[in-house]
């Protein structure tokens, strides 16, 4: 497997593997990651459909890729997924998936139409006391210190960073910021989160900086993630012919590990109460998905909160089991024994009349029920206890959503403290309360505050233990390599396999093990795209430094001698340090 750039890689078909037709092929999942794995296996490793197994815990595809309607309770998303122009292996794959909703296109195609038709930006990033603007004024309100310390952290090596904490390396200055506020809570990030993961978003995604404040950077589906990104795979690969085995827990998978060589033997998992055993030879290759953001889900509803269930079961469980086999298998404990570090709380509230969609145009600047973008990404209550932002996508989010309603996204950073309206915990509040605290932050007067919460909105809460496990301190070896050394027939995929050439907690993370793990084990010759070089263009890091310093002239905070700006006149240095407001 290598790396490539440019449109001569990556409009190539690679030649059919060798031996490829021997083959066969078990993935543990039906996640992102693993569903793309397989459609890589279809595509370019050219395996058969019919050889190809997926092997599902739960009842339906998608993993943290959600957004049902479940008849009890409601819609449901769990969260949603930001994306961008560069996630160069997931354009990628989805140049090669059929749209469900337009014939004769991809659902790359049908993705890039809507968002060139209606961009996605923010008019309101942020608001406090009670639903006014907070004035941030798309300002980051770097100080000269904090702005030192992001540098500093963007030019520290990887190892320095093994297992130390974001507030380990930041000040009081910069995790005070606007810039702090914006980025935690686009991404997830808490104070005691991976340094080395914070670097490395700065490095993926310094060309985005100057897009954080409005949101401008990011680009959304159609509809829910689900339906637009997760049922048109499963579309095309049973359209191929691939198994798909639901309701099936993959309790282990049995390796041997002595010698040089590492092979994949046994598939260990229960289907329907009773347990099965898989065995396997060189030429059935398994990827596994080890370790899971939403395992461990619990949904509440208008009058329950969601129970916490920290108990270590299902991936968890059996990275575990795997991890137990060998050192190079990784460390799940770094990850899944901290959940009140990982944890925190999301909700769908739908709106029934309308009351509050009044409220949401208001905050947002734009007409809900128009099909367009609403809120453009995330609204933070910057004044909330819970640190809660909220978000409504172009509606309906649902395919099957009636018109008049409108389905919003809310999540609550800080979990475990007393909401500023509800004086308790998010994660002990019910679905209405939930739905009084956004309220009231909305501006909705407080003594309407609960009629609306029962009567005008359902609300489903989502307590997630696990949501951001990827991001606790770790250092090299804690995640296994996506193939392993000595590795004949087995990879692991997903946000905890080990890539150094992207970020967790992205869609494009999940294609990228998927791809690399199909490529090396099937030795299929084309390149895997490489990770956009932002960080290494000159352009992009003038423009985003004058950027972080909100518009101010890096020149007025340097001693630079007039000798040496002299020199530069007349030339292309000159040229380009005007170009970006250097000088």
């Amino acid at each position: 497997m290598y790396y490539s750039n440019g449109n001569y890689e990556a409009f190539a078909c690679p030649l059919k593997p060798e031996g490829v037709d021997q083959k066969s092929a078990y993935l543990v999942g039906a996640g992102l990651a693993s569903l793309s794995a397989a459609c890589f296996l279809v595509r370019d490793g050219q395996m058969k459909g019919e050889n190809i197994h997926i092997l599902e815990e739960l009842s339906l595809s998608g993993g943290a890729c959600d957004g049902i309607k479940d008849n009890q309770r409601g819609f449901i998303i769990r969260g949603g997924r930001e994306m961008e122009n560069h996630f160069e292996c997931l354009w990628d794959l989805f140049r090669s998936i059929p749209s469900i909703e337009t014939e004769g296109v991809s659902v790359l195609d049908e993705y890039y139409w809507l968002n060139k038709k209606d961009p996605n930006y923010s008019l309101q990033r942020a608001t406090i006391n009670r639903g006014e603007d907070a004035q941030t004024n798309n300002k980051f309100g770097l100080s000269d210190r904090a702005s030192m310390e992001l540098v500093k952290l963007f030019f520290t090596r990887d190892e320095d960073l093994y297992d130390r904490r974001i507030d380990e390396v930041f000040s009081e200055d910069l995790l005070n910021s606007n810039f702090w506020m914006y980025w935690r809570t686009m991404f997830a990030f808490r104070d005691w989160h991976s340094a080395l993961e914070m670097k490395l978003y700065l490095q993926r995604f310094i060309h985005h900086i100057g897009g954080l404040p409005d949101l401008s950077a990011l680009k959304f589906t159609k509809y829910n993630q689900y339906e637009s990104l997760i049922l048109p795979m499963v579309k095309y690969l049973e359209s191929h012919g691939v198994h798909f085995q639901y309701d099936t827990e993959v309790t282990n998978v049995i390796f041997d590990t002595t010698g040089e060589k590492k092979v994949a033997k046994q598939i260990i998992c229960n289907h329907n109460g009773k347990e099965e055993v898989i065995n396997l030879t060189e030429n059935d290759l398994v990827f596994v998905t080890n370790g899971s953001c939403t395992e461990n889900s619990t949904l509440g509803d208008q009058n329950t909160a969601p129970e916490f269930d920290d108990s270590i079961r299902g991936c968890w469980q059996l990275w575990k089991n795997i991890a137990a086999q060998d050192p190079a298998f990784g460390n799940p404990d770094k990850f899944c024994s901290n959940t009140k570090e990982t944890n925190w709380e999301s909700a769908t509230i739908t709106t029934l009349d309308d009351r509050i969609p009044p409220y949401i145009q208001k905050i947002c600047k734009r007409d809900p029920f128009s099909g367009k973008v609403v809120t453009g990404g995330i609204v933070t209550c910057k004044d909330s206890n819970w640190l809660m932002s909220w978000t409504l996508n172009r509606q309906p989010h649902f395919k099957e959503q009636p018109k008049d309603q409108l389905c919003v996204w809310v999540y609550g950073l800080f979990s475990e403290v007393p909401g500023n309206y509800i004086k308790k915990p998010m994660k002990e509040c019910t679905g209405i309360e939930i739905t009084e605290e956004w309220l009231y932050h909305m501006g909705v007067p407080e003594d309407q505050i609960h009629d609306m919460a029962v009567n005008s909105a359902n609300s489903v809460p989502c307590m997630m233990p696990y949501i951001t496990a990827f991001f606790m301190p770790r250092s090299l070896e804690d995640r296994p390599k996506v193939v392993p050394d000595g590795s004949v027939n087995f990879a692991f995929l997903g946000q905890f396999a080990h890539t150094d050439r992207d970020t967790v907690f992205t869609t494009e993370y999940s294609v990228r093990t998927a791809m690399e793990a199909v490529y090396t084990l099937l030795d299929i010759d084309r390149g895997v795209p490489e990770v956009f070089n932002s960080c290494y263009d000159i352009r992009v890091l003038l423009d985003s430094t004058v950027k972080m310093m909100d518009g101010e002239k890096p020149i007025n905070k340097l001693p630079v001698p007039m000798e040496a700006l002299k020199k530069i006149q007349g030339t292309v240095i000159e040229e380009v340090l005007r170009r970006y407001n250097i000088i």
